[in-house]
């Protein structure tokens, strides 16, 4: 397991993301490890930008995984992995400090479903809705796009040597970000279009709350990516933030702690961003490799 730590930078802001975790193999290098750098420094300066200027760490992390959702490389929005009839169908959720979040499963028609989840958070009593209408995103002002939207050629590809035998559908591809603001709230925000020849309605970690996103002020903001059903059945989001809360277990201590129980103990495999409820950054995976993008400043370090 690798784990990597930066202490709080004062009282300001810190700021994490991920763009899945995985092995170096087809899944992780479409297109070489640079062109996955630069979308992890755009996503993370748009994060960054909503935090240097006194926003809220909602903000930033839905700033930050929309930038990752409209860039194909990554498995969210645009670009994302499809099912085994050929379609995307996407996940997503955000969740804040002061214990609200919002969710969405199966999502067909928002261009972003990072923005789709901040809305059920924000605009109805819900914390989750499957497969929401054109009618309920146009309610709320959001962005819609016809399905082949996000349907890339080299995900048909993908789709079609994993269909044939030819590949191993990967588990690893989510996108996430975790920020404390200067106001000492943290958020979390997950999105993902779930594994590669899924079947269609299968419904990872990513839009549950405890499993693949969590946070509470003053403790822990959490976002995860790997092997979902794993992380359903840890509740690993959550796991971590009890470990701190209720055990006193210092952030690096409670992933490493949770990723021996939850995932190691059982084969499984993925990474986490965290982010303290003082600024402390952890980002850990037990996988062969992930992408992050990590810091308390305007340029982040990044791990591509």
């Amino acid at each position: 397991m690798k784990i990597f730590e930066a202490a709080p930078g004062g009282e300001g802001p810190s700021l994490a993301l991920h763009g899945g975790a995985g092995g170096r193999v087809e899944e992780l290098t479409l297109e070489g490890r640079a062109p996955y750098a630069d979308g992890l420094h755009a996503a993370y300066s748009a994060g960054w930008r909503v935090l240097a200027s006194g926003g809220s760490a909602l903000d930033a992390v839905c700033a930050s995984v929309e930038v990752l959702e409209n860039d194909p490389l990554f498995n969210a929005g645009r670009g994302a992995a499809l099912t085994a009839t050929g379609h995307a169908e996407l996940d997503a959720s955000v969740m804040t400090g002061a214990g609200l979040a919002g969710a969405v499963a199966a999502s067909k028609h928002a261009k972003n479903p990072v923005r789709l989840a901040r809305a059920v958070m924000e605009h109805t009593e819900h914390a989750l809705i499957v497969d929401p209408d054109v009618v309920f995103l146009e309610r709320y002002g959001l962005e819609v796009v016809d399905r082949d939207y996000f349907v890339t050629e080299a995900r048909r590809q993908q789709l079609e040597r994993v269909m044939e035998g030819r590949a191993v559908a990967a588990r690893h591809g989510t996108v996430g970000a975790v920020a404390r603001d200067v106001s000492g709230r943290v958020a979390a925000a997950t999105s993902t279009g779930g594994m590669v020849g899924q079947a269609d309605g299968r419904v990872g970690d990513s839009p549950i709350v405890g499993a693949g996103v969590y946070a509470r002020d003053n403790v822990v903001a959490v976002s995860g990516t790997g092997h979902g059903e794993a992380f359903i059945r840890g509740v690993v989001a959550y796991d971590i933030a009890a470990r701190i809360r209720y055990a006193g277990a210092g952030l690096a201590a409670a992933v490493q702690n949770t990723f021996e129980q939850e995932l190691d103990r059982c084969g499984s495999t993925g990474g986490v961003i965290a982010v303290g409820g003082d600024g402390r950054i952890v980002v850990a995976h037990n996988s062969p490799a992930m992408f992050s993008a990590r810091g308390t400043d305007v340029e982040p370090t990044i791990t591509a």
